[in-house]
């Protein structure tokens, strides 16, 4: 399918100094060991700046790593919309076959929620521990390792719990996550090629492996931004994105030492609590960065280490740039960012 593109508006229409856009691609030319391949900003509905570095293009899908986790647990509230899937439901109650092996009672206490929100009980990434106990099943091989706290105590960035996640979709829907995913969110929204990493199961892993192009991030970002609803219809469950993006348990120091302020502000369901708004993000510098007090989506895709530099830039200077108001006299300035943006697709 061709996707409608999203409204576009010149920067200063809704209220974005291109001056201050100018200021954060300078940032980032200068930045050692930031490598932008992508930038979409989105102000009161309307795509006011994008660019793609070369060889990046916009309909180019991209890994988007741990972005992915975002998408499967929008894929995991459609399927409580349906009642297919409760929340509050144990994890193993959706796979019975596994009740006589998983004896442990933290184990069999994990919900789906905590699973949702990285709150199974385990201190550390079990993943290499599921597959290693049983590569034929990675759920029964997570089940099997006993958490060292009761879920719902403690954080831990665990894989196993989305690929978790994302298997009872696919169970209770039958489906992969894409194809339970085509006619609910993706088609709606306009989101077009898509490709999602599978494992021996045949399953989506859900927690990495989806490529999608930027122009998909954003419009994840866009729904989120506006509570569910795409162009007055809602897609989403009401009062999921409020649940999905508050934090359900406590990160601080979780993600390593050093200065990780954006890690540390709590994890939702699949969603980060950001110093400014929420966001989904993948490693390497993939992000939709939700920003309700400005009425403003950014989506990126980077290669780099230094995440939380990428993330303080954008506080440094795109924040600043979403003005209360529009701009006026302005026409050279947007004119000038466009002009720039464009270049970026040159071969150098």
């Amino acid at each position: 399918m061709t996707a409608r593109p999203l409204p576009a508006s010149d920067p200063a229409a809704q209220g974005v100094d291109a001056s201050g856009v100018h200021a954060f691609l300078d940032a980032l030319e200068a930045a050692p060991g930031i490598e932008p391949h992508s930038l979409m900003i989105l102000r009161h509905g309307h795509l006011v700046a994008s660019g793609w570095w070369a060889p990046y293009t916009a309909p180019r899908p991209h890994l988007l790593y741990s972005l992915s986790k975002s998408f499967t647990a929008t894929a995991a509230a459609l399927a409580e919309g349906e009642g297919l899937i409760d929340f509050d439901a144990p994890v193993v109650s959706y796979f019975p076959e596994f009740e006589a092996d998983i004896t442990d009672p933290r184990s069999r206490a994990i919900l789906v929620r905590h699973v949702a929100s990285m709150a199974s009980g385990h201190e550390s990434e079990t993943i290499d521990a599921a597959y290693g106990t049983d590569r034929a099943e990675p759920v029964r091989g997570f089940l099997l390792q006993p958490p060292e706290r009761d879920p719902g105590t403690v954080f831990a960035y665990n894989q196993p719990c989305t690929y978790t996640l994302g298997a009872i979709v696919q169970r209770v829907t039958g489906q992969t996550l894409t194809g339970y995913l085509r006619p609910r969110l993706f088609d709606p929204l306009g989101i077009g090629e898509t490709v999602w990493q599978r494992d021996r199961t045949g399953r989506e892993i859900g927690f990495s492996g989806l490529h999608a192009a930027t122009d998909a991030v954003a419009r994840l970002g866009l729904l989120y931004l506006n509570d569910g609803v795409w162009q007055g219809e809602r897609l989403l469950p009401e009062g999921w994105v409020a649940r999905a993006s508050r934090p359900h348990i406590a990160t601080g120091g979780a993600m390593g030492e050093g200065d990780r302020q954006d890690w540390d502000r709590g994890y939702g369901h699949q969603f980060w609590i950001s110093r400014h708004g929420f966001r989904g993000d993948g490693a390497y510098g993939q992000f939709c960065l939700v920003l309700p007090e400005h009425d403003a989506v950014i989506a990126v895709t980077t290669a780099t280490e230094r995440m939380q530099e990428y993330l303080d830039l954008v506080w440094r200077h795109l924040l600043p740039a979403f003005r209360p108001a529009p701009l006026t006299g302005r026409r050279s300035e947007d004119a000038a960012l466009r002009e720039r943006l464009d270049r970026l697709a040159l071969p150098p």
